[in-house]
């Protein structure tokens, strides 16, 4: 995994970064093809870029999070790239790639693909990394559609007899053959000597020997296992072991009604390939050719007069429809047209009388399209007259709902019509003159508001900086779309801040700051639910502020020498303190923090936990009294030990919080408390609820709900209103 620093060039101003980029991406997409290599990009870092650029043309700040100055408005340059969000290092320690993505992210909300100029060009100009190049192929049933294959596919290799396992990421464009090479690589085989079979299920499918066809007209799939077979025979045939396997899968049979099926005349699978597309960056579904099935001989070959096709992993009988490539819409709409009463008794009928054979608009697909071609084909009115709607003028629901069904009626006459069609009331009120004015319009289907929870729990351990309360765990709701202020103040609201104080949220990994979220206008939907936070509550300052973390490190035995010698392993929430900027603190100052803060973690220390709330002063005292139970070895980056004296100590500026490290003996570890310092949870743990309440499940009758609230119109809607338009 490769980071890498930007060069030494000169640096661009905000403007000409953003004129190259946006000219780079023009070119790019206007030439975009197959075997066009992008990159992936972590939304954080892209963000804070696209603020970078954009703070001299826009008033307020994109969603984004920075590590700027406090109190300063205008966004900084961000650092270096780093997309170690974007990746999983679970799943890297299993795989034979060294970098492996989480497996849920999403593009537009965890990454942004970037073509390869414009991401040489801001990889040039920050450095960082890891770089993640993904390939663009071309899919969909005329594989015309361009996409990015942002997740190729990850296969299970067995090696058989040996039962060797080894998990590889190969593109569904490869063939075959791409296939045997990666697995000879990765087992150190002679290709000559190896047999692969699509191994789905467990379970012998086919053998893969057309070393030109794709995975993705072999049907491979995701995730899915591809047996690796050694022969043991010299001359290259299959033993009988491998024979065996085949009879026992039934994919053996002696007897002429043995059939066999080649790639052009095979089934579809039901597969969904997930990649997102470069232009619509919409979903699409693979076209996959179903497996071979041997014949009484032995061969692979097609045999001529072929009737007989398989599909993978689905017994015969009556299924439904496949997904035939991007059809699933029209296959659920046809379902529920099959499943309406009315209509299977009306087309079982003699309905051809009906039928408008002058009807130049023809059926079109999905379930909306599908009822108008239907009523227009079944239209019992050849000819429509014109007629003019009435205002309501005072008259009652009733008869203005009357006039305009009739109206209606008189132009569109079907079985659609009956069953499918009705009208709702439409009331609209001028907001200048108060007139008030009502239709009714026909309607064949609603587009209903989904009504979803729209808040979000998250949870955080709140630090003070000051003693005055041990690490407490908060929980709070927020809207699911909210900014980070929205967090400020919900916590804000939870642990009564002064008006004296403030909030720092920081974003913990790997035992440190790894980002300070001070953008109050940085979106919620951009901490994961697995992240960790912690909450440093301090005073307000009038200048600007330098932060120093304290990391805690303890004590780590290395028994693999004889000497045994003690290193040090970073662990815990880092405690946090600020100073004014450009201030200069003395070791005593820094050692007095650090043990001002770790007041209320001593065990045992009730009486001076109470004794520490009551006053400065005594907080004072009881931070001497304290310190008498440890002493604390504070270290600084750069290896030196900060001693308790008054000589002036100037911190350094750092992008998120100069370190300095807190080194415990096991003896003095054992008296602190470490519930809240060593467990720190994520933002939200998911875990099925105890009981649910009756509010929380979908209804039809809330999104119902939803459709009919009364909206205020806005400028761009005043047409409608006629009264008061100029």
């Amino acid at each position: 995994m490769e980071m890498v620093e930007s060069d030494s060039g000169p640096e661009l101003s905000a403007e000409e970064e953003m004129a190259l980029i946006r000219d780079s991406t023009v070119a790019a997409e206007a030439h975009a093809k197959e075997g066009d290599i992008f990159f992936l990009v972590t939304n954080r870092w892209w963000q804070s870029w696209i603020d970078y650029v954009i703070q001299d043309s826009a008033g307020v700040t994109s969603n984004g999070s920075h590590q700027h100055e406090f109190g300063s408005n205008a966004p900084r340059r961000p650092g270096a790239i780093d997309n170690l969000d974007l990746l999983d290092d679970v799943a890297s320690e299993v795989s034979s790639m060294d970098i492996e993505l989480h497996d849920t992210l999403v593009e537009g909300r965890d990454y942004i693909l970037l073509p390869q100029k414009v991401w040489e060009k801001l990889h040039g100009w920050y450095g960082g990394g890891p770089t993640l190049p993904r390939k663009a192929i071309n899919t969909g049933l005329s594989q015309t559609d361009l996409a990015i294959e942002v997740y190729p596919l990850r296969l299970q290799l067995i090696l058989m007899p040996k039962g060797e396992q080894a998990v590889i990421r190969i593109s569904k464009k490869d063939t075959v053959d791409e296939l045997y090479k990666k697995a000879c690589e990765v087992f150190d085989l002679v290709p000559d000597e190896v047999y692969i079979w699509d191994y789905y299920g467990r379970t012998k499918h086919a053998l893969m020997d057309n070393l030109e066809k794709t995975l993705e007209d072999a049907n491979i799939q995701m995730d899915q296992d591809i047996l690796v077979e050694v022969t043991a025979n010299a001359n290259g045939s299959l033993d009988g072991g491998c024979m065996s396997s085949i009879q026992e899968n039934d994919y053996f049979e002696r007897g002429p009604t043995s059939l066999t099926t080649d790639a052009s005349k095979s089934g579809f699978s039901y597969e969904n390939f997930a990649s997102i597309s470069y232009g619509s960056r919409s979903y699409s579904s693979s076209l996959a050719q179903s497996q071979y099935l041997r014949s009484s001989n032995g061969d692979l070959d097609t045999l001529p007069g072929t009737v007989g096709v398989t599909t993978r992993g689905f017994p015969s009988g009556l299924i439904g429809l496949l997904n035939l490539g991007n059809t699933c819409f029209m296959n659920s709409a046809v379902q529920c047209l099959v499943h309406t009463p009315e209509f299977a008794r009306y087309f079982r009928e003699d309905y051809h009388c009906e039928i408008n054979w002058h009807n130049p608009l023809g059926m079109v697909e999905l379930l909306a399209f599908l009822l108008d071609g239907l009523h227009e084909d079944l239209n019992r009115v050849k000819h429509r007259p014109y007629l003019k709607s009435k205002d309501a003028d005072g008259r009652s629901d009733e008869e203005v709902a009357d006039e305009y069904w009739a109206n209606h009626i008189a132009r569109n006459d079907s079985i659609i019509v009956d069953v499918c069609q009705g009208q709702y009331k439409s009331t609209l009120v001028c907001p200048i003159c108060g007139k008030v004015s009502v239709t009714f319009d026909p309607f064949m289907y609603l587009s209903l508001p989904l009504q979803f929870a729209s808040t979000r729990s998250m949870t955080v351990v709140l630090f003070t900086c000051d003693g005055s309360a041990p690490p407490t765990l908060y929980t709070v709701s927020v809207p699911k779309q909210g900014r980070c202020r929205d967090l400020i103040q919900a916590l804000s609201n939870a642990c009564s801040l002064r008006k004296e104080e403030r909030l720092l949220i920081a974003e913990i990994r790997n035992h440190r700051i790894h980002l300070i979220l001070e953008d109050p206008v940085l979106q919620l939907s951009t901490i994961k639910d697995d992240d960790h936070l912690a909450v440093y509550r301090l005073p307000k300052l009038e200048k600007r502020a330098t932060y120093i973390q304290f990391v805690h490190r303890r004590e780590d035995l290395d028994h693999g020498n004889n000497s045994s010698s003690t290193s040090w392993k970073s662990y815990g929430v880092p405690l946090l303190a600020q100073i004014c900027r450009n201030e200069t603190v003395t070791g005593s100052d820094i050692h007095e923090m650090a043990c001002k803060m770790l007041v209320p973690m001593l065990r045992n220390q009730v009486s001076q936990h109470s004794a520490v709330q009551s006053s400065l002063s005594t907080r004072t005292q009881s931070y001497h009294t304290d310190n008498s139970k440890f002493q604390l070895q504070l270290i600084d980056d750069s290896n030196t030990v900060v001693e308790q004296t008054d000589y002036g100590i100037r911190v350094p500026q750092s992008s998120v919080a100069t370190v300095i490290f807190v080194n415990w003996s096991k003896s003095d570890l054992k008296k602190l408390n470490t519930n809240h310092l060593e467990h720190l949870p994520e933002v939200f743990k998911y875990a099925p609820p105890a009981k649910r309440t009756r509010g929380e499940p979908l209804s039809l009758y809330a999104c119902l709900d939803a459709f009919l609230r009364e909206e205020p119109l806005v400028p761009e809607e005043m047409w409608l209103v006629f009264c008061c338009t100029p």
